[in-house]
């Protein structure tokens, strides 16, 4: 089974009615799901956090990096490797009611548990810690609550990634759109995938968006200043709570109701997706964080 195969087939399982308290069948089921898939790759622990008196739940899976050398001239080149911050990558599970959520964010679950398997196969330099965030969509909740607590435990990261709607693809001009002003400095054309950091992260801004392109998936970036104020359409998914506490994060998106006319839509189904370019996005993901 190829890559495009192995999305497809998580996509089938995720894309449904999952709104934690409206859904809740097709919430658990979704939960139960990314559980079970992360399970083959280690222990998948629990981050739970309470929303009026509800308990949710974040899944987190770690995995360690590329061992080190063990050949003499290459120890000091590595020296605390082991020691390195990992780089966090989370996507939320949750949908709005109403929606089966196919790009929001059911693409980017996807990409997430793929993740999961190429990096085991052949980790990158980072240890990689994979989250299953809950409760984006009633404001972020999720991860607000698991970077709060990484910040009280004074716990670094090498960079977080939201993994935020990554299917939709629209080629025809004109289709993209852009809050006041961006116009004048991106295509016009839906038809690549975006890259938007705090301002630390632009080296890896340019990093990542080169190794995508090389992979063969347009992909432009933009980084944000002020935690994001400024443009506060750069704020909505899971990377703005670290923006906030000063960790290096960045979105990975394709823009989202700037180009998906099915966001937040019952019509925001499997059929609407192109899944040759979810399935560059996701290669071009795995090849950039080998890299980084």
């Amino acid at each position: 089974m190829d890559l495009k195969e192995h999305l497809y087939r998580h996509l089938t399982q995720i894309v449904r009615d999952r709104d934690p308290y409206l859904n809740t069948a097709g919430h658990f089921f979704v939960q139960q799901y990314i559980r079970q898939q992360l399970e083959q790759w280690g222990t998948v622990e629990t981050h739970e956090f309470q929303v009026q008196g509800k308990t949710h739940k974040n899944l987190i899976l770690n995995l360690p990096p590329q061992p080190r050398p063990t050949e003499k001239s290459s120890q000091s080149k590595t020296k605390g490797r082991g020691e390195s911050p990992p780089i966090l990558i989370g996507a939320h599970y949750d949908a709005v009611p109403g929606t089966p959520g196919a790009d929001d964010n059911a693409t980017g679950v996807a990409v997430l548990l793929e993740l999961a398997r190429a990096f085991t196969v052949q980790p990158p330099r980072y240890p990689v810690r994979l989250v299953a965030f809950d409760m984006e969509e009633y404001g972020l909740l999720g991860s607000e609550q698991y970077a709060e607590q990484l910040k009280q435990q004074g716990q670094p990261l090498r960079l977080m990634l939201s993994l935020e709607m990554l299917g939709y693809c629209d080629p025809a001009p004109g289709s993209q759109r852009y809050p006041a002003k961006l116009e004048y400095f991106y295509p016009n054309r839906g038809d690549f995938i975006g890259l938007i950091g705090n301002l630390s992260t632009i080296p890896d801004l340019i990093r990542l968006s080169r190794r995508i392109r090389k992979e063969g998936t347009p992909c432009e970036w933009l980084p944000a200043g002020q935690k994001g104020l400024i443009v506060p359409q750069t704020r909505l998914s899971d990377h703005a709570p670290f923006w906030d506490r000063g960790y290096q994060a960045m979105m990975v998106t394709d823009t989202s109701f700037m180009r998906n006319p099915h966001y937040h839509q019952a019509t925001d189904s499997i059929e609407t997706l192109n899944l040759d370019f979810l399935t560059g996005v996701c290669r071009g993901l795995i090849s950039g964080i080998r890299n980084l």
